[in-house]
C-alpha cells in the first residue's frame, strides 16, 4: 500500500507532505473528542454534587421550619417562654422564614440540576446569597444584643424555676438537662430555687425538697434521680452551688473555636453551593427561545 502510494506520489518527500495534514486532522479530532468527553464528565459530576447539596439543604430547611413551627404552635410548653422574650419569639419566626427559604432553594436547586434550567440555577444562587447575608446579619445582631438576650434568658429561667413542678414540661425538661449536664444549679446559684412555689409550700414541714437535676453525686447519700423534686433530711441541699449562667459562659469560652469553625464551615458549604450553581449555569447552553412556538 505504501509502495503504491510512493509510486503515485513519485518522491518520498511528497508522501510525507501528503500524510502530515491528515495526521494533524486526526490528532485534532482526537483532542476534540477527549475534550468533549471530559467536559461532559465534569458537567455530570457538577450536577450530582449540586443535586446532593440541594437535597441536604432541603432536609435541613425542613428541620428548621419544623422547630420554628413547634415553638410557635406549642403554647402549652413555650407560651411562658415566648411571653417573656420577644427576641426568642422573633428568632422562632426567623427559623420559619429561613427554613421555608432553604426548602424552596433546595427544591429549585434539585430541579435546576437535573433538567439544567439556567433560570432556576441563577435563582438558587440568589437564594443562597440571601441566606448567607441573613446568617451574617443574625450573628452581628446577637453579638451586639448579647446583654439584652442575657437579661431575657435570666427572666425566662427564673420564671421556670418559680413554677417548676417536675411534671415533664418541655421547658422543665430543658432546665433539668442544662443543670444535669453543666453540673450547675439555678441561674445565678442554688439559692434561686428557694423561690420555687412547691419548695416554699413545704418550708414549714419536716419534708425538705430540692431539685433532683442539681444533685451533686460526689456527696454521699444522694440519689441519682434526673428530674423532679427530691427529699432530704438535711437543711443543706446536696447540690451544686455554681449558677448555670457561669457554666454556660465557661462552656462558650472553652468551645469558641469549635463554634466559629462550625459557622465558617456552614458559610463555606453555602459558598460551594453558589459556585456549583454558577458553574453549571455557565456550562449549560443558552436556551434558544426562537424555537418556542408562537400563538
Amino acid at each position: 500500500m505504501v509502495l503504491m502510494l510512493l509510486d503515485t506520489l513519485g518522491r518520498p518527500e511528497d508522501f510525507f507532505t501528503a500524510v502530515e495534514p491528515l495526521s494533524l486532522k486526526i490528532l485534532m479530532i482526537r483532542q476534540m473528542v477527549l475534550s468533549a468527553v471530559m467536559g461532559k464528565g465534569c458537567i455530570t459530576a457538577t450536577k450530582c454534587f449540586l443535586f446532593m447539596f440541594n437535597l441536604l439543604f432541603f432536609i435541613f430547611g425542613a428541620l428548621f421550619l419544623g422547630v420554628g413551627l413547634w415553638v410557635i404552635l406549642d403554647n402549652q410548653n413555650f407560651n411562658m417562654v415566648l411571653e417573656e422574650s420577644t427576641t426568642l419569639k422573633a428568632g422562632a419566626y426567623i427559623l420559619i422564614g429561613v427554613g421555608s427559604l432553604s426548602m424552596l432553594t433546595g427544591f429549585l436547586g434539585c430541579i435546576g440540576a437535573i433538567f439544567e434550567v439556567r433560570c432556576l440555577l441563577g435563582l438558587v444562587f440568589t437564594c443562597l446569597l440571601l441566606i448567607l447575608i441573613a446568617q451574617v446579619t443574625a450573628g452581628v445582631l446577637i453579638y451586639f444584643r448579647r446583654d439584652v438576650l442575657k437579661n431575657e434568658m435570666s427572666n425566662i429561667v427564673n420564671k421556670i424555676l418559680v413554677n417548676y413542678t417536675g411534671y415533664n414540661k418541655t421547658s422543665e425538661q430543658a432546665l433539668d438537662y442544662l443543670q444535669r449536664t453543666m453540673k450547675c444549679c439555678g441561674w445565678t446559684g442554688s439559692s434561686n430555687w428557694t423561690e420555687n412555689v412547691v419548695i416554699n409550700s413545704q418550708k414549714n414541714s419536716s419534708q425538705i425538697l430540692y431539685p433532683c437535676s442539681c444533685t451533686n453525686e460526689s456527696i454521699n447519700g444522694t440519689g441519682i434521680k434526673e428530674s423532679g423534686l427530691c427529699e432530704t433530711f438535711s437543711p443543706q441541699w446536696p447540690v451544686f452551688t455554681k449558677g448555670c449562667i457561669y457554666s454556660l459562659e465557661d462552656w462558650l469560652i472553652g468551645n469558641c473555636g469549635v463554634i466559629l469553625g462550625v459557622c465558617v464551615g456552614i458559610a463555606v458549604i453555602e459558598l460551594l453551593g453558589m459556585i456549583l450553581s454558577m458553574c453549571l449555569c455557565k456550562s449549560v447552553q443558552q436556551e434558544d427561545y426562537t424555537k418556542v412556538p408562537k400563538y
